[in-house]
């Protein structure tokens, strides 16, 4: 069964009603079977997103996103560079 992939946006509603769920006595790991997750998971998404609000998350993962795609081009360009330096020694 393939994994279900959250929002930046549900994993803030899903901390939410856990903080809720929790104040009404439930244990951590009551409130992670609740709304389906692991405590593994659910303990990840507190250490990551605690103290974060809706567009704060959401900005947060496009960053992440954007800062993966710059990491590739840079790794790209250096092999690119290798190469050019590899061709030029033996024409030198």
């Amino acid at each position: 069964m393939p994994r279900k992939k959250y929002t930046p946006e549900e994993i803030i509603i899903n901390l939410r009603s856990v903080e809720v769920e929790q104040s009404k006595g439930l244990s951590f790991e009551q409130s992670a079977k609740k709304i389906g997750v692991t405590v593994q998971t659910l303990a990840r998404w507190r250490k990551e997103y605690s103290g974060l609000g809706l567009e704060q998350a959401k900005r947060l993962k496009e960053l992440e996103k954007e800062n993966s795609r710059l990491k590739r081009l840079v790794a790209d360009k250096e092999l690119d560079i290798l190469i050019l330096k590899e061709t030029c020694k033996g024409k030198f």
